[in-house]
């Protein structure tokens, strides 16, 4: 999509970033929302010196000396099918990135595992190539101030704390092998307190029941723990951990946002709580758990040692579901932001004080900038399955050839039917929390129930029953920026929020309800009867 636009006026702003100079040209220009695109000048125009902001507004030009003292942040973000880097500027554009897709590894029925190495390898490679891509568009690796990392959540990793080797493979947030532990621990004394302490309820989700397996089930991981040196991480610990060096640095932290996903942290407190230790018959003397620090830190997350970037500081840490609401600049209470990847995960900023769900939703950290700022949290409706219940359209029932192509298919018919699709692949989440069973549609009738606020409008990056407008930004890489934003706080690129009020701002698409109340309520009662009807096809191990 492209516009034109004309630049007229000619300012003179001066701010604590400092004066630079600029040239702006007093003729059309044209806009492009690609990156890449570079902006075009007609022949004749006069260029006009001025003063200005050094974050440059687009359809302005500027000289190579000025190119050069722009800055920009990195942001990792590696997800559950592919790993990336991006490269963003001061307006939260995405100047370069790349891209790889890895090994997804399926053992057993309902099992779901990733090869750690692979995703360390796929991660340096995007940084490599993604740097080059950058610097071929001339400018300069040192430009690259700062690193943001942002990883799909709940998936586990343990290592050997004397050679920084993984053990065992990642066991990832949808994997289901865990439902007899869960029934198990249900059942236990003290089950029905968590939920108060962590803001979490038992299932086949959060990272504790995957630690309770793998050592249940693994000789490698059960040895290392009786012999001490077990060390257990997310995803983020296990990156910025060999991104450090391993173990000679020994870098061993995780962030508030990802602690929150492990049931072990004290979502009141944001320490690790002996009482959920407890609970899981954890010894702390025999396992090593990464140290919480705040999602944004000048210092505690060290910095790469290996690779282009080497030297780089990495200044900011945020699981992948709070990184997209911070990249949607849903920093008040009542802002929400729903994201569509492989499961489906709305968050609702809360404010200050965690709001324990009676819904069926989860209590969360959405993120935690330090720097004498207090943690703000969130409700969230976690839904396992969305892309890949397309995949599934696609790969095994054979309804289209390219995902892009379900909208498409879904126009040709007047309705449904009558036939609802209950994702089940991973159990239904929230607000239904049934182990082999899901649901998405109930989810913001949960929330404004719980924080007594009606939700008006909702930011995603991907409306007919939930009856309100859908707001979708045009830049849609609202994680990875979530990512690079708390980067760019700890390296004092930004100082308070309201220097974020513009990004991504620009070209987004509203999507407003096109079915009557009545309607939506006969569509939504339908899916409910659905997903009772989904309950108790999956058998644990014990009634095999």
């Amino acid at each position: 999509m492209q516009f034109k636009g004309k630049v007229e006026s000619q300012v003179s702003v001066s701010t604590k970033h400092g004066h630079v100079s600029l040239t702006v040209l007093d003729s059309a220009v044209h806009k492009s929302t690609d990156p890449d695109t570079k902006v075009s000048h007609v022949e004749d125009a006069k260029p006009v010196t001025i003063e200005h902001h050094e974050h440059l507004p687009r359809g302005l030009s500027q000289t190579g000396e000025e190119k050069e003292k722009k800055w920009f942040v990195g942001s990792i973000d590696q997800g559950t099918t592919s790993s990336r880097f991006l490269v963003f500027d001061g307006e939260g554009t995405p100047v370069a990135s790349h891209q790889i897709e890895f090994e997804n590894i399926y053992p057993e029925s309902g099992w779901h595992e990733h090869d750690p190495m692979e995703l360390l390898s796929s991660v340096q490679e995007c940084i490599e190539k993604a740097t080059e891509s950058f610097i071929e568009k001339g400018h300069s690796k040192d430009q690259i101030k700062a690193i943001g990392i942002t990883n799909q959540r709940e998936t586990t990793v343990c290592w050997d704390t004397n050679t920084g080797e993984p053990l065992y493979n990642a066991v990832v947030w949808p994997d289901t092998r865990t439902t007899s532990i869960v029934k198990e621990l249900k059942a236990k004394a003290g089950a029905d307190e968590l939920l108060e302490i962590c803001g979490l309820p038992l299932s086949t989700y959060p990272s504790s029941v995957k630690l309770l397996w793998l050592l249940r089930n693994v000789d490698a991981i059960k040895q290392a723990y009786d012999e001490e040196r077990l060390s257990f991480g997310t995803v983020d610990s296990w990156l910025i951990y060999k991104l450090n060096g391993g173990k000679d640095a020994n870098i061993h932290i995780t962030d508030s946002t990802n602690a929150s996903r492990t049931m072990f942290m004290n979502l009141h407190t944001m320490k690790y709580d002996e009482k959920l230790l407890g609970f899981f018959d954890l010894d702390q003397s025999k396992i090593k758990l990464p140290k919480i620090v705040p999602s944004s830190d000048p210092e505690a997350y060290g910095k790469l040692t290996s690779g282009i970037l080497s030297g780089t500081k990495i200044t900011g840490c945020l699981g992948d579901q709070s990184a997209a609401l911070v990249g949607q600049c849903g920093f008040n209470p009542g802002e929400a932001k729903n994201t569509y990847g492989t499961g489906c995960f709305l968050l609702y900023n809360v404010g200050e004080k965690p709001v324990i769900s009676k819904h069926g939703l989860l209590a969360t950290v959405a993120y935690d900038f330090g720097a004498g700022r207090k943690p703000i949290y969130a409700l969230e409706g976690s839904i396992a399955v969305a892309g890949s219940g397309v995949k599934f359209l696609m790969n095994n029932l054979g309804f289209i050839k390219h995902s892009s192509k379900i909208t498409e298919l879904a126009e040709t018919v007047k309705d449904n039917g009558g036939v609802v699709f209950v994702t089940a692949f991973s159990g239904l989440f929230a607000p239904y929390w049934i182990d082999d069973a899901k649901g998405t549609l109930s989810i913001l009738d949960a929330m404004e129930k719980d924080s007594n606020h009606k939700l008006e409008g909702l930011a995603v990056d991907g409306a007919d029953i939930i009856g309100i407008p859908v707001d979708r930004p045009l830049m849609r890489e609202t994680t990875a920026l979530g990512a690079a934003i708390a980067a760019g706080f700890a390296a004092g690129i930004w100082q308070d929020f309201s220097e974020l009020k513009e990004i991504n701002k620009e070209d987004r698409k509203i999507f407003k309800p096109q079915v009557d109340a009545k309607k939506s309520d006969q569509m939504f009662k339908k899916w409910e009867q659905a997903v009772q009807m989904c309950r108790g096809w999956v058998l644990d191990n014990s009634e095999e």
